[in-house]
């Protein structure tokens, strides 16, 4: 149903740092790249970023599927280095089911990115 999700960012050069890098340690790459956009995926772009010289409202939410609890922790490890924010370590949550497993990030800009593994 989802064609793809796009978020923006007052800073693209930094916010690109932390996708790479979140992205990356769950097995997706960036596609595509222009002066004003950023696209990730695996085989097509699914996540798109973008910077239009607006002020992002440092809202919003997306959750990026993760193969199992060490790639919620590698991402969630990769974003805090690459200049995310922690918004709740990896750890179950019960209250999304019995095998949740999520960790929480704030992007450059605010947004909420949510890693997470149902397993």
């Amino acid at each position: 149903m989802i064609h793809h999700v796009g978020l923006e960012a007052s800073d693209l050069a930094r916010s690109a740092r932390f996708y790479d890098a979140v992205l990356f340690a769950l097995g997706g790459r960036r596609l595509y790249e222009s002066p004003g956009a950023l696209g990730w995926g695996v085989d097509e772009p699914v996540l798109w970023l973008t910077a239009r010289g607006r002020t992002p409202g440092g809202t919003g939410h997306v959750a990026l599927r993760a193969s199992g609890r060490a790639a919620v922790r590698a991402a969630w490890e990769e974003g805090i280095g690459a200049g995310g924010t922690d918004d709740g370590p990896p750890g179950p949550r019960p209250e999304n089911g019995p095998a949740y497993f999520a960790a929480y990030l704030l992007d450059p800009d605010g947004a909420r990115v949510e890693v997470c593994a149902v397993a």
